[in-house]
């Protein structure tokens, strides 16, 4: 599992762009076509927005790769 960690002052990061900080998808528009199409999940369910705030502790997960939220 990768770990993801917020920046200081920032209580969340928005589902669309940890997928991009984190390498798995190039660009905005490839993270919302996977996230529309159903293939991430956050804490274990399919969740279809990219505009989800992930905060401490949430565990998003794309294409075999899991991204822990730190703080």
């Amino acid at each position: 599992m990768d770990k993801f960690r917020l920046r200081a002052g920032e209580d969340f990061i928005r589902l669309g762009q940890v997928l991009k900080a984190a390498g798995l998808v190039e660009n905005g528009a490839e993270a919302k076509e996977v996230i529309q199409n159903g293939e991430v999940t956050v804490n274990g369910e399919t969740d279809t927005r990219r505009g989800r705030k992930l905060y401490d502790g949430d565990v998003a997960a794309y294409a075999g790769r899991e991204i822990k939220i730190e703080k």
